[in-house]
């Protein structure tokens, strides 16, 4: 069995990421629907599942993303209080991405290559 590629794995996490947070918000408009409006159950009925695949989604992509690119603890653990505030983890995933974390060359040591200067 051939296991899928660091890119690969990095694309799905980030994938995964931005879903989560529009999961997210899709079962915040569900729950204010149901809760506030007290109209309809549809929304929670179908937000809570898809935000709960995604979910449990992002959070083994994490931790595959983790062992692959040997993130430090503290990495992983932001990356997973990331997926319990809302929207987080978009931010965890940009705020990674900036600092070489989701690079699929070396991990953290890719963020330190220096790029050519433009001309």
């Amino acid at each position: 069995m051939r296991l899928p590629s660091k890119t690969t794995v990095i694309r799905i996490f980030r994938i995964l990421a931005v879903a989560e947070a529009f999961s997210w918000a899709a079962l915040l408009v569900g729950m204010f629907l149901k809760w506030v409006l007290r109209t309809t159950e549809v929304g929670v009925e179908l937000a809570g599942p898809v935000h709960g695949a995604f979910f449990i989604g992002y959070g083994l992509a994490a931790l595959a993303v983790w062992r692959l690119q040997r993130w430090p603890f503290r990495v992983a653990l932001f990356a997973g209080l990331a997926a319990v505030l809302p929207f987080a983890t978009v931010w965890f995933e940009r705020w990674a991405g900036r600092r070489g974390y989701l690079a699929a060359a070396t991990g953290p040591a890719a963020a330190r290559v220096q790029e050519p200067a433009e001309v």
